[in-house]
């Protein structure tokens, strides 16, 4: 069978165990996941209640998520030509790369960014041009130094997933005035609704000055809607009309967009979820540099250990054998803020892991 040849570069996403592998593995009762970045207090009440009332499973959704687009406009106060939604913010990524890039062309990201960014470059026959992290942030000067005439898209996931870290304002917009204008540059803000830092940009005012930037934000992080999968883009009307060429006709189903218009009805659930984790994330500071571990400061629901090779291996590990899900990478370890008894509980085991690695 004939497929595209940069295929074979390439492998599917693979997630984490689940909790019942887990289980079943290493003969445990009791499994904590923290390795997705998932709100571990669920969602709001008001969604439970609407998806329960919904009585329209029998005939498509509504294609232009019209509902849902009202209530977002309103929410973000802004023209709704601007929107565009999609089955988490994975479909966008999708519908980005496959609309911008073509053989030949290049995007440039961060090398410890999401994955998805290089996936879909790599599967639309694109160069993925990645340069490191400065101190876990994006460096924006390096970025903007190899963008070229056959560049189309540049990625900056702000807050950076997995590092936590984030680009301040002023930076983010010198690098806007760099970037050509034929040059689409895509902000995802997965985890916007987390940052408590005063310098962090509003990317939202900016669309009005920078006609060449998409700002990406999520339903499946703080409001706790991840299996319901709903995410948007939010640009100038003339990118989304193209864009929406692309997107599937149904991509949004009746369940997403009932559920996302019912927890943005619920703005105290978020106040009160971004509160705890903010409190919570302060309990792992502390925690760390008492036990002399390296991390990165977050404006997320995560925080990420530094760690040498070894440590990374032996510490996920250990923490997976007494039944503590994380995630590993090449660099570091990245732990979900669970609740304030997960963390707790998590802080113990710690204390008894650390020495070891």
């Amino acid at each position: 069978m004939n497929v595209k040849s940069q295929l074979s570069t390439l492998k599917a996403y693979t997630p984490g165990k689940t909790t019942d592998e887990v289980k079943r593995e290493y003969q445990l009762d009791k499994i904590v996941k923290l390795a997705s970045n998932e709100n571990p207090y669920s969602c709001s009440p008001n969604v439970l209640k609407a998806i329960s009332q919904t009585d329209t499973l029998a005939i498509y959704p509504d294609g232009a998520a019209v509902k849902l687009k009202e209530a977002v406009a309103e929410h973000l106060e802004i023209d709704q030509a601007k929107l565009i939604f999609s089955s988490g913010l994975d479909e966008l990524i999708q519908i980005i790369s496959r609309a911008v890039l073509i053989p030949e062309s290049n995007t440039v990201m961060a090398s410890e960014t999401f994955s998805q960014y290089r996936h879909h470059a790599i599967i639309e026959g694109a160069e993925a041009r990645e340069i490191p992290l400065r101190e876990g942030v994006h460096d924006l000067d390096k970025m903007a130094a190899v963008i070229d005439e056959n560049t189309k898209l540049v990625w900056i996931c702000n807050p950076n997933n997995p590092t936590g870290t984030y680009v301040p304002k002023q930076e983010l917009i010198d690098f806007l005035d760099k970037v050509p204008n034929d040059v689409l540059v895509v902000v995802d803000e997965a985890y916007y609704e987390y940052v408590t830092i005063n310098d962090y940009p509003q990317t939202i005012p900016l669309l009005d000055e920078y006609e060449n930037l998409l700002v990406m934000r999520t339903f499946s992080k703080a409001y706790g809607l991840a299996g319901i999968r709903v995410g948007y883009g939010v640009a100038n009307p003339a990118l989304i009309n193209k864009l929406d060429v692309v997107r599937l006709p149904f991509n949004t189903s009746t369940l997403a967009q009932t559920a996302a218009i019912a927890a943005l009805e619920d703005p105290e659930f978020i106040e009160e979820c971004v509160i705890i984790n903010t409190n919570e994330l302060q309990k792992y500071y502390q925690f760390f540099d008492q036990q002399k571990i390296s991390y990165y400061p977050s404006q997320t629901n995560f925080i990420f250990l530094r760690l040498n090779e070894s440590s990374i291996e032996n510490m996920f590990q250990q923490l997976l054998e007494k039944g503590w899900i994380v995630r590993k990478f090449p660099n570091g370890i990245r732990i979900t803020v669970g609740t304030e008894q997960e963390n707790e509980e998590l802080l113990n085991v710690l204390k008894e892991v650390i020495p070891k690695i």
